[in-house]
């Protein structure tokens, strides 16, 4: 593969690439860099790429190694991120303030609550063993095979099977005991609260029913729930959507909320 071959054919694999960093390691900094940094390697390594699977296979395997050098050293979040970084940012003036700002300046400061969702699944998915998290957001949103996943992540097609298992069923379970968009005892109510607050003239419940996940709640098992979620974040590029602006620093807050909450916690 010549070298203006593959800056053409980086540069239209870049944008999921950072999304899919962006979502590992809810860090916008991190992104950029192991963005840059799987170029370069890439770059220096080109002439080792045989063609034996595909380009994209192999840039994501490259980002995929340095993303979980980048977190080896880091906890895991905890299920209720969403609550602990609630509670931080009502004690936070400067945050709201920041957003409110963006809310009202930025061409991607909307709040739309389909966005909220995806900026949820990334948060609490932090939640799962590395290896789940990687194998969820490789099949159901980046849509790699297994055979691809298991080279990207230098493991076993039996590994793979079973950390797609044991990530689906964990993120589904807590989904059904928080989100209150799909089970009607669940203890989250923050897609409504924030829509009330950067959309006060908004018919919150209006705005929910467009959401397929939320109509069906009722009428459909939590398999299917948590793949109606999926085709959410599929739609979405966290970084060029309507909302980005907005949801980027909502993401911000919590990353360095939850660094203070678990440095605080290992004391």
């Amino acid at each position: 593969m010549t070298t203006e071959l593959f800056n053409s054919e980086f540069e239209s694999i870049a944008g999921e690439l950072k999304s899919y960093i962006l979502r590992i390691t809810a860090s916008i900094a991190d992104a950029e860099d192991i963005v840059q940094d799987t170029y370069i390697k890439a770059s220096e390594k080109l002439h080792t790429f045989r063609g034996e699977s595909s380009l994209k296979t192999w840039l994501f395997t490259i980002a995929s190694n340095l993303t979980k050098d980048n977190l080896r050293a880091q906890k895991r979040w905890t299920e209720n991120v969403t609550d602990i970084t609630k509670e931080a940012a009502l004690l936070n003036k400067q945050f709201f303030q920041e957003a409110m700002n963006i809310r009202t300046t930025s061409p991607q400061g909307q709040f739309e609550v389909k966005e909220h969702i995806a900026f949820c699944f990334t948060c609490i998915s932090k939640s799962l063993p590395l290896e789940q998290q990687l194998c969820v957001f490789l099949k159901e949103i980046y849509e790699f095979k297994v055979a691809e996943i298991f080279e990207i992540l230098n493991t076993t097609e039996a590994m793979v099977k079973y950390y797609l298992h044991t990530g689906r069923t964990k993120m589904m379970n807590i989904f059904e005991g928080r989100c209150a968009l799909i089970n009607k005892q669940g203890a989250c109510h923050q897609c409504s609260e924030l829509n009330g607050i950067f959309n006060p003239k908004q018919n919150t419940q209006h705005e929910i029913m467009k959401i397929e996940m939320a109509r069906e709640a009722n009428n459909k098992d939590k398999e299917h729930l948590f793949d109606l979620r999926m085709s959410i974040l599929k739609e979405i590029d966290p970084f060029k959507s309507n909302a980005s602006a907005l949801q980027l620093h909502h993401l911000e807050h919590n990353r360095q909320v939850m660094e203070k909450y678990l440095e605080k916690k290992a004391v």
